[in-house]
């Protein structure tokens, strides 16, 4: 029987949610089964441009193989040969990336597959962790779990630091290069550890997520603005992006974990003030980057594809904002989606700003056509 107790949705929203999701199985998808794919190295290659060619390759980042291994991972059992592209991208994160030697993964290889970037970054290793966690729920593979479960070990042992929080960069001995923590990293590892616990119960990864949020509310929420800042409140030249809020606010309050604690509790009332300061009323653009004060000016107004995505997903979660929701959506599809896949930038007039498609975008895209899938269950 329907629930009574959630609204109606607008059969207008519902109709073009069909519409951007057919474009995403039936021109960004193929992008990657076929033209992104370099079957050599069996690896996504890290751009194409609008004729679906790829760029000249400079290298290729784990970071980007986990994110694809993530989107294959998730399409399996509805797009044909996902199971086999997730099961290569997987082979490839262990053959390219892993160090034997020092354990973790490398940043990224060359063109020719050498060891490029060696060092060992949280971001990345965040990321591996989420596409296991993925992969693993579908095929329930022991070696994927054992994967899993390495990264989930080097990171609590090599990158955690005292306060609950991790170390953004290390060398690829794990020396440090006193980098200390960065908000973005810690925030797809708590996307990871919640990707863990809904395919696991695991009381360890529950606490790390609980120290972890802990941490993030004491050293990088702002205490007037209760807006999350990029690098930790000390920290001399530092900003917030409104595109990070609505991420984190999507991830707080869709956890019974995490609702209602002391940082989704920050998120949620500084919600309205990001919307005000960072989404322009009349084209509903997210822009890239505010400063704190004075009057939160936008540092960078350029409006990426993955903020809206992000925006979109955050209204989801937000009572009564189907009215909202429906006129991103509409700004979205308009702006942003392209027969020939999606435009990655636009400038702070609409301009296009960068042609070039990334292999990392289809993530975004992904898990924010979830949340309206969830949404409009």
């Amino acid at each position: 029987m329907p629930d009574a107790s959630r609204p109606a949705h607008q059969p207008e929203l519902t109709a073009l949610f069909t519409t951007v999701h057919r474009h995403f199985h039936d021109v960004i998808v193929p992008m990657w089964q076929g033209p992104g794919w370099n079957a050599e190295l069996a690896l996504p290659y890290e751009s194409l441009d609008s004729q679906h060619t790829p760029l000249p390759p400079q290298r290729y980042r784990a970071m980007a193989c986990a994110r694809q291994l993530y989107v294959f991972a998730s399409l399996i059992g509805e797009v044909p040969d996902a199971v086999e592209r997730a099961a290569a991208l997987f082979r490839s994160l262990q053959r390219h990336f892993h160090d034997a030697e020092h354990g973790g993964w490398f940043y990224s290889i060359d063109p020719q597959g050498a060891p490029l970037d060696t060092g060992k970054d949280l971001y990345t290793h965040a990321f591996i962790l989420f596409a296991c966690a993925h992969y693993w729920s579908k095929v329930r593979e022991p070696l994927v779990e054992s994967t899993l479960n390495a990264a989930l070990e080097v990171i609590t042992r090599r990158f955690a630091t005292d306060d609950g929080l991790y170390e953004a960069n290390l060398g690829r001995d794990w020396s440090t290069c006193q980098s200390g923590p960065l908000q973005n990293p810690l925030m797809h590892l708590a996307e990871a550890f919640l990707a863990i616990l809904s395919v696991r119960d695991d009381a360890n990864v529950r606490q790390a997520l609980r120290s972890l949020c802990d941490g993030m509310f004491k050293y990088f929420v702002d205490p007037q603005r209760q807006v999350m800042m990029e690098k930790p409140l000390k920290a001399v030249d530092n900003w917030y992006e409104p595109g990070h809020q609505f991420e984190w606010y999507f991830l707080l309050a869709s956890s019974p974990l995490l609702r209602g604690g002391k940082l989704h509790t920050a998120v949620e009332r500084s919600f309205s003030h990001t919307e005000q300061q960072g989404v322009d009323q009349q084209s509903g653009a997210v822009c890239a980057m505010l400063a704190l004060e004075p009057q939160a000016l936008a540092r960078d107004a350029t409006q990426r594809i993955w903020a809206q995505a992000e925006y979109l997903r955050a209204l989801t979660l937000r009572p009564g904002s189907e009215g909202t929701l429906l006129r991103q959506l509409q700004a979205f599809e308009q702006h942003f989606l392209s027969p020939e896949g999606w435009n990655e930038c636009l400038d702070a007039g609409g301009n296009i700003s960068r042609r070039d498609m990334p292999s990392t975008t289809p993530y975004h895209l992904l898990t924010c056509y979830r949340g309206l899938a969830d949404y409009l269950a």
